[in-house]
């Protein structure tokens, strides 16, 4: 789905990318730092080769210092005197209390609304999320924000749709990302779209982080997941499927007759519980499973569909693209031990 503007104009390529992060009061230092981190990293390797590189600024609605949640405080100028005219991408931080502050930051979002349309792209890490929900710039969209903050995101703007399940997500000129650390998977993935792969790597290997972790890998395992939620009543069950997942007549039904309830009642409270339907469960677990024996085991694709319980390396295949927009054979490039 296109984002709700469209870039103005084309990537510059003979000046620096100017790429301006948007401070506020008890915003995640790591939300900033990670993501200006990435930037400097690929402008280090853009100079090698001779090339401009990123110009980094850091603006808040008032300017002057900016404390952070972790104490520490960022200097800061002011947003109004940032030249939109000469600037690239936006980036909007996450800040851990941001359910509970978003009505303060009406004056940022307003400003934020104002920007979007007049800058390439716009980016948040994190919880940033909600100051781009607030500002409209997500309404029609797909979004990424922290696991924990998933749900309350969706409540409070319905009129975008939350991924739980994403790392970071590109919807035309907007991009968010999941929890913290997945700000620096983003600017990777901004950095791999201006400049290309080889500078993203070169970047990733500065900072000594993996050299991308694709878009749609799970933020965190599903069997984790469903045990933090108000589940406890499938805990057996879901150790359960996670040792028969390679059972070709694993079916919803079996999971009903092992909960020892009807299937119609059974789907009903699972959805409830869990806030996916079984058979979306089963999937997740097969999916968890094959990215492991991707990772770990020397397998081919063919056996790791068949011990998950995929029928064949096609419906292996379909799911990885479904869910993480990769194939599983690239998964296993960039992810094996």
């Amino acid at each position: 789905m296109a984002s709700a503007f469209t870039p103005p104009y084309p990537l510059p390529v003979t000046t620096p990318i100017t790429v301006a992060f948007v401070a506020y009061p008890q915003m995640g230092l790591l939300d900033l730092s990670g993501a200006q981190t990435v930037f400097w990293a690929a402008s280090k390797a853009l100079t090698q080769r001779g090339l401009p590189g990123y110009r980094l600024l850091t603006a808040s609605l008032r300017g002057g210092l900016v404390s952070t949640v972790e104490g520490l405080s960022v200097d800061t100028s002011a947003l109004a005197e940032l030249g939109l005219a000469e600037i690239d991408t936006l980036v909007v931080p996450g800040a851990p209390d941001i359910c509970e502050t978003l009505d303060s930051h009406g004056d940022l979002a307003a400003w934020l609304n104002h920007a979007a349309p007049r800058v390439r792209r716009v980016a948040s890490v994190c919880s940033g999320a909600f100051l781009l929900a607030k500002a409209g710039l997500l309404d029609g969209c797909r979004a990424a924000t922290h696991w924990a903050m998933c749900e309350t995101l969706q409540q409070r703007f319905p009129a975008l749709e939350v991924d739980a399940d994403a790392i970071f997500i590109q919807q035309g000129a907007v991009w968010t990302s999941a929890g913290v650390t997945a700000g620096i998977d983003l600017a990777l993935a901004l950095v791999e779209a201006d400049c290309g792969r080889e500078v993203s790597m070169q970047a990733a290997r500065e900072l000594v982080v993996y050299l991308k972790r694709p878009g749609g890998q799970a933020q965190y395992s599903t069997l984790l997941q469903l045990q933090t939620q108000d589940s406890p009543a499938f805990d057996e069950l879901h150790l359960w499927l996670a040792e028969n997942l390679g059972d070709a007549e694993l079916t919803v039904e079996r999971l009903a007759e092992q909960a020892k309830m009807s299937l119609r009642n059974f789907s009903r409270v699972y959805k409830e519980r869990t806030g996916r339907t079984p058979a979306k469960a089963i999937e997740l677990f097969r999916l968890e499973a094959a990215k492991r024996l991707l990772e770990n085991s020397s397998r081919n694709i063919e056996q790791i569909a068949r011990a998950c319980g995929f029928a064949d390396e096609e419906r292996l295949r379909s799911t990885f693209q479904r869910h993480l927009s990769i194939s599983p054979r690239d998964y296993r490039s960039r992810f094996t031990r």
